[in-house]
Formats: structure tokens, C-alpha cells, sequence
């Protein structure tokens, strides 16, 4: 069973037991999450699409930890000006989740 969640503005398809980097969410490690913003639920020839989500799905899931991702460089330069450069580097901050279960109404996995 696999189901397409929405954090964070971003989408994901997950199933059960999936590790998933999100954008940071305001959680310690170890806390249980429930996400009811799901998109879609599906197993084998069953699938659910929700308009735009299904209102009875939930997907439970536990904070792993947090984690940074891989340093991005931005440089800007301006090739008729004399002297102008500026570097600047961001590292994201990411959840780890674990995905423990996957509930919709008809079709459910734990």
C-alpha cells in the first residue's frame, strides 16, 4: 500500500516503513505526527484519488531527527562592474520521518 501525502507544500509518496526528508517541522525527535493531508491511496489495482484530498485518510509517522542538506553556493557576479562578487552559501534543514501506518476508510496498513 503507498499513499502521496502533501507537507510543507511539497509531495511525497510513501509507504509503510519509508524514511522521508521533509522541510523542518516543529517537532522533537521521537514525536508521532499524523498527516491528513493525503492526495492519494493506492494498493495493487485500488487506488483513491482525492478532489483534492481524501477526507477519512491518515498517515501516522514518527520523528526520527532532524538533519541539514548539502551546502548550496550562490555566487553573483557582474561582468562589466568593477569589483562586484558575492558569495553566499544556505544549508537546508530537513525532518527525518518514518512512515508507521497508512489508514483510508476502506483500504488500510499498519
Amino acid at each position: 500500500m503507498f499513499a502521496v501525502i502533501e507537507i510543507g507544500g511539497h509531495q511525497y509518496r510513501v509507504k509503510v516503513g519509508d524514511q522521508v526528508q521533509v522541510e523542518k517541522l516543529p517537532l522533537q525527535p521521537g514525536a508521532s505526527l499524523e498527516i491528513d493531508r493525503v492526495l492519494m491511496v493506492g494498493e495493487e489495482e485500488q487506488v483513491r484519488i482525492g478532489q483534492p484530498v481524501l477526507p477519512e485518510a491518515r498517515v501516522r509517522a514518527t520523528v526520527l531527527g532532524h538533519t541539514k542538506g548539502e551546502k548550496i553556493v550562490v555566487f553573483k557576479y557582474r561582468p562589466g562592474a568593477k569589483r562586484y562578487r558575492r558569495k553566499q552559501g544556505h544549508r537546508q534543514v530537513y525532518t527525518v520521518l518514518r512512515i508507521d501506518a497508512i489508514e483510508s476508510g476502506a483500504l488500510s496498513s499498519a
